[in-house]
């Protein structure tokens, strides 16, 4: 039997998870079409740029309702779709079932959570074991987070990744040799594209506070764009207040559309729309309102919660 997609999406949407059945035949089939994709995929504008979720379901429905549902806009994620929140089941399932059903209005890309050491230490194993009573789902999730792309270029000139740059890349074609069909490496150029964060304070590349990747200054990041062309560059992975934040003269935008992230930091979220005439546009947004939404009981008899 066809998976019927449209049922699957009308299920998320009204709050309901899939069964252990259906999400292997999704990420079966989503493997499928992710192994074709180029670590560079190629996407053009309008485009409406999404950064961390961190599976908060609501707010991810909110944003919809902000910035328009799929198939009417084009969408790029920029990854880190699960832990912390208490749905990255719901989250990473509609996004999955949405890439399947309009392949040309969805790009996702893989962050850093998209792992298996993050997903067993920050909530995705936890929730799939309590969801589904088994660790099923979350190997047929991680599984998936193999083929995943690691970045993106918009009209040839803006590029979009997790986020940073490697000291390793210095080109947009040394990305694409990259043999991304693995887990996340504890350290290299995959890693740095995945955790790196730019730097004033820093010259060249440095190390960084997360332990994994690097920190880079305006020097290497200006050499980076300028050897590949490109006027702008967006990224995630950094809370920001006020749902983004802009550095180095303009060029670098990070965005973050976990709006209250893990239900109590009171920001922000936004999302960046690259217009057709190569304007950007910071679509703002705020929580979903808390009678849109459920938040489950902590389970009592854990003594370290999944979330914090």
């Amino acid at each position: 039997m066809p998976l019927n997609l449209d049922k699957c999406i009308e299920q998320l949407r009204n709050k309901e998870i899939l069964s252990e059945g259906t999400i292997k035949e999704v990420c079966t089939t989503i493997k499928k079409l992710l192994i074709n994709e180029s670590n560079v995929n190629q996407v053009s504008s309008p485009v409406t740029i999404v950064g961390d979720l961190l599976g908060q379901y609501y707010d991810l429905l909110e944003m919809f309702k902000v910035a328009g549902e799929i198939p009417n806009t084009n969408y790029l994620f920029l990854g880190n779709y699960i832990n912390r929140g208490f749905y990255s089941v719901e989250t990473i399932s509609l996004l999955c079932c949405y890439k399947l059903k309009y392949p040309n209005r969805v790009t996702l890309l893989r962050g850093n959570n998209e792992s298996r050491p993050m997903t067993q230490l920050y909530g995705f194993y936890g929730e799939c074991m309590r969801k589904y009573g088994s660790a099923n789902v979350w190997r047929y999730f991680i599984d998936m987070f193999d083929y995943l792309s690691v970045s993106a270029t918009i009209d040839n000139v803006y590029f979009a990744v997790h986020s940073g740059i490697s000291s390793s890349l210095v080109t947009l074609d040394q990305v694409r040799l990259l043999d991304r069909f693995t887990e996340v490496p504890a350290d290299g150029p995959m890693t740095d594209l995945l955790w790196s964060s730019p730097s004033a304070a820093v010259q060249g590349f440095g190390p960084s506070r997360r332990g994994p990747g690097k920190t880079f200054g305006f020097d290497a990041f200006k050499k980076f764009m300028q050897v590949n062309k490109l006027t702008h560059f967006v990224r995630s992975n950094d809370l920001c207040l006020d749902g983004f934040s802009i550095q180095f003269d303009d060029a670098l935008t990070t965005i973050w559309s976990a709006p209250n992230f893990v239900y109590r930091c009171n920001n922000l979220a936004c999302v960046l729309e690259f217009l057709d005439n190569s304007q950007r546009h910071y679509n703002i947004y705020m929580a979903a309102p808390e009678t849109e939404r459920y938040r489950p009981a902590t389970d009592p008899t854990k003594d370290i919660p999944d979330y914090y």
